[in-house]
């Protein structure tokens, strides 16, 4: 067991070394211990993919001449956009205390994560994974419809969020401007998950990764119309003309379940279309 649980320390150890080592002074990190280093690491790298993500698409989608794909007036101002970023780069160094604590506890061998693929068959591994998400998506839901029912919730937290009421106040920046404690608890269904499912922590890591990625893209102003994905109209319904619905993570079967799914109109792809 000791042997196993050192995998993932040396594993976390070495992606501190990589990341910091590529990013900042060595004398800056080198003398923290070693979950001081994990919290460091994460914040920086959270905070470029943050950047470069958001700039990217926004760059793409807003301003590219070959996009085409959002009205002019439906364009988030520069000055939403730096809001967006200012609220976010606030609660960053909190949000990264999360996926620091759980590589705290992984490392204790307190969740049933293994290291190597190779521990389990391909069956079981896609098993787990799509039950890991199951739970990841019916805990992020049941979260963020608290955050909007419970009203002290909603008032002293979520409600932050919803100043972006429409389009030209929604960007990719957005998907991470909640007030630092609202972040955490949409984000803290992760942390029992690895209690209940035996998952590949590079598959989590990977995953949570991917996260950054996702909340730009139901902020983007696009819907991509794949059902169930939670695309930009479902998750714009939800900023714009009907809050109380639409509060999925990444599909929205967890709103078809429970009664809270509102669907975009069919005769529009864009979130412009979805106030009119």
């Amino acid at each position: 067991m000791a042997k196993e649980l050192m995998q993932f320390v040396e594993g976390n150890a070495w992606s501190n070394e990589v990341v910091l080592g590529a990013l900042l002074p060595k004398g800056w990190w080198a003398p923290l211990p070693h979950t001081c280093r994990t919290w460091l690491r994460i914040y920086t790298a959270g905070t470029i993919v943050y950047l470069m993500t958001g700039i990217l698409w926004c760059a793409s989608i807003y301003y590219s001449r070959h996009c085409g794909r959002i009205p002019k007036e439906a364009v988030p101002s520069i000055r939403s956009m730096l809001l967006h970023i200012k609220i976010s780069m606030q609660s960053l160094p909190f949000y990264s205390g999360l996926p620091t604590l759980i590589e705290y506890v992984v490392e204790k061998g307190w969740t049933k994560c293994y290291a190597k693929l190779g521990e389990v068959s391909w069956a079981t591994y896609i098993g787990n994974t799509i039950t890991y998400l199951m739970i990841i998506e019916f805990g992020i839901y049941w979260m963020h419809r608290w955050l909007h029912t419970v009203k002290p919730l909603y008032t002293h937290l979520h409600a932050s969020h919803h100043i972006y009421s429409s389009p030209d106040t929604i960007s990719p920046f957005a998907g991470l401007a909640f007030h630092p404690l609202d972040g955490l608890m949409q984000a803290f269904p992760h942390l029992p998950a690895l209690f209940l499912v035996p998952m590949h922590f590079p598959t989590h890591l990977a995953l949570f990764f991917f996260e950054a990625l996702w909340t730009a893209n139901i902020h983007d102003n696009i819907h991509g119309r794949v059902w169930p994905i939670m695309g930009a109209g479902y998750h714009g319904l939800h900023h714009t003309t009907h809050r109380n619905c639409n509060y999925g993570h990444y599909t929205v079967c967890m709103d078809w379940l429970f009664g809270t799914l509102h669907t975009p109109p069919a005769d529009t792809d864009k979130i412009k279309g979805l106030s009119e």
